[in-house]
Order: structure tokens, then C-alpha cells, then sequence
């Protein structure tokens, strides 16, 4: 097949892209705004970025609904990397918005208001974003105010995107189906004293050294250990379930044996999702309180005090970050039993 020659301005279609940018204020009978044109292009490359990143995640969703994903191929290690460069795109998204901050108050007001009822709040890639990474609309900060702001097809968009499965949910799925802990063989090995419906003997001890290691004051987190990885009936809209809970502090506490290192990226990393996105509504809280002080925003919100209720509220992966206040010190950790170390390090 014969190679058609691509030229650099017709492949990236900058004719479209540069032809984007239509400053209100400098439409006929206007004063134009300098600053507009900035704050165009800053919002437009925020849109590019968050297109990049959904189709990182979407390929991530793809590879993780597959019946069985074989933690032993390259497809764990593909899923790692693109939510690392998920990451990083995140960390660019905070880093712009020094950019905008060259933009003073008094350079917003001379186009605010002609960006009425606009709102960067109307962002639908944004909230496909997190959906697709795990936010349930009742989840949700300010919903009442969520569906008014936006038009019926981007809502019917998102809606659809939250009926799908989430990231969440598939590595919940993923983190249920780790061998190591379901395979009796093993543990009886070294242990008879397993019942049918008993604790596993490795969650048992651990339990108790867990235990020991709390202080008076941390004692009710027994209690809370409980809760978080056994019973089935507590907080029925968690998102991990008690066996996914379990495998996911068995891979923190045992990262270092090279079968688990690949997993144990794979939550850190879901982790730093969740730290990039809440540095990016920090700093956009601090801009907005900057811009307009605690004025109403364009799109009718409370302005920073809105944002400042979905920082507090939206953290995906908080389930996640919540199984570090059950780590114990590393020289403490029960023995695991021969056969499994053999299992999940490297041995010839």
C-alpha cells in the first residue's frame, strides 16, 4: 500500500484548532479583553487533556472487563502504566494553573460577566472522568445543583457513563479473585485448626498483632478492622468489598515479593489519582477565592464554597487509603507459610 504523505498542519488539523478561539469581549460593540483569549485557550487545552485521559482510563476499563485478566501477562503491567500517565497529565492540569494566575482580578472582570451562565462546572468530560474512574451520583456534592447546570444530553451522557462499570468496581472484581488466600492447601499445610466457618488463620494472627500494636486511644479500631474486612453487612454501598479489602492489605503488607510489586503499583497509583485530582481542586479553589472572593460563580454556584464541598467529598479511592490505618510494623507480619513465598517470589 502506497504511503500518502502527511503534512504536520493537516494531520493535527490546526486550521480547526487554531480557529477555535472567539473572545466574546471582542465581538462587535465589545471593549476587547486582553485576557480572554488566555483564558480560552487555558480551558480549551484542559478539554484536550481530560479527552487524553478518558481515553487512557477507557482503555484500562476495556482491559480490566475481560473475564479473566491474567496478572501474569503484560496486560497488568499496560494497566499500570497508563493510569501513571493518567498521573501525570493530572500533574500538567495542576501546573496550568499557574498560567492562569497571571491573570489579575481585574483582567476577569473585564469579560466575566459576559460568560454568563458558563461555568467551567459544565464540563461533561470531566464528570465522565469521574464516573468512569467510580463517583456515584449520590456521591455526589451539590446534586440538585449538578443536574440543573447542565443540559439534558450531557446529563443522559454521564448518566450513561456511571452505568457502566468503573474502575472501582473492576479492580474490586480483580482484588476478589487473588488466589493466595483461598487456597487451602497452603494454609493447611501449617495450620489444622481452620473450620469451615472460622477466620482465616493468617487474618486471625493477624488480627492480634494488629491489636497489640494499638494504642489506649486506637483501641475501638479493632473493632473497625472487623467491620472494614468481614462483615458483609456493614456499609452496604462501599465499594470494596471485605474479601477485595483483604486482598488489597495482604498486597500493601507483602509488596515486596515480586509477584505482588505490579498489584501494589496498581493501588498506589489509583491512590495518586485521587491526590492529583484533589491538588487540582485545591489549587482551583485558591485561584477562584483570588478571582472573585466569595462571590456567586457565572454558573450560579456558591463559588468556592462549592468547591470546597467536592473537594471534601469526592475522593474515588478513599477506601483504598483508609486500609493504611490497618498496617502493622513490617517486622511484626506473620510467616507466610513456604509454598507461599515459593508462589510469589522467583525461585529456579
Amino acid at each position: 500500500m502506497e504511503h500518502k504523505p502527511v503534512y504536520y498542519g493537516e494531520y493535527l488539523q490546526l486550521d480547526k484548532i487554531i480557529d477555535a478561539q472567539h473572545p466574546v469581549s471582542f465581538e462587535k460593540g465589545n471593549e476587547p479583553a486582553h485576557d480572554e483569549m488566555l483564558f480560552i485557550i487555558i480551558h480549551q487545552a484542559y478539554e484536550l487533556w481530560f479527552k487524553q485521559i478518558l481515553f487512557e482510563v477507557n482503555s484500562v476499563v476495556e482491559m480490566m472487563s475481560k473475564p479473566s485478566l491474567d496478572d501474569n501477562s503484560n496486560e497488568l503491567q499496560t494497566i499500570v502504566h497508563r493510569l501513571k500517565r493518567v498521573t501525570t497529565i493530572l500533574k500538567v492540569l495542576v501546573q496550568q494553573i499557574d498560567i492562569l494566575e497571571t491573570m489579575t482580578p481585574m483582567d476577569f472582570l473585564d469579560f466575566r460577566d459576559m460568560l454568563r451562565p458558563a461555568s467551567g462546572f459544565q464540563s461533561w468530560q470531566f464528570k465522565i472522568l469521574e464516573a468512569r474512574l467510580g463517583l456515584k451520583f449520590d456521591q455526589r456534592h451539590g446534586q440538585e445543583y449538578y443536574i440543573s447546570q447542565l443540559k439534558k444530553e450531557d446529563i443522559e451522557i454521564i448518566k450513561k457513563a456511571e452505568a457502566n462499570p468503573s474502575v472501582i468496581q473492576l479492580v474490586n472484581g480483580w482484588l476478589e479473585r487473588m488466589p493466595f488466600l483461598h487456597d487451602a492447601r497452603i494454609w493447611n499445610n501449617d495450620r489444622d485448626d481452620q473450620t469451615e466457618n472460622s477466620i482465616h488463620p493468617f487474618w486471625s494472627d493477624y488480627e492480634n498483632i494488629y491489636a497489640q500494636s494499638l494504642s489506649d486511644a486506637e483501641k475501638k479500631n479493632v473493632e473497625h478492622f472487623k467491620q472494614h474486612f468481614f462483615d458483609e453487612a456493614h456499609n452496604p454501598d462501599r465499594s470494596l468489598s471485605p474479601a477485595a479489602c483483604r486482598s488489597a492489605l495482604f498486597i500493601m503488607l507483602y509488596r515486596g515479593y515480586p509477584m505482588l510489586e505490579l498489584p501494589f503499583q496498581l493501588l498506589d497509583t489509583l491512590l495518586e489519582i485521587d491526590n492529583q485530582l484533589g491538588s487540582w481542586r485545591y489549587r482551583h479553589i485558591n485561584m477562584v477565592r483570588r478571582m472573585i472572593g466569595t462571590r456567586i460563580g457565572t454558573g450560579g454556584s456558591t463559588g468556592a464554597g462549592y468547591l470546597q464541598g467536592a473537594m471534601d467529598k469526592h475522593y474515588i479511592f478513599k477506601e483504598i487509603s483508609q486500609l493504611n490505618s490497618f498496617l502493622i510494623d513490617r517486622r511484626k507480619l506473620p510467616v507466610l507459610p513456604k509454598e507461599l513465598t515459593e508462589k510469589l517470589g522467583y525461585h529456579f
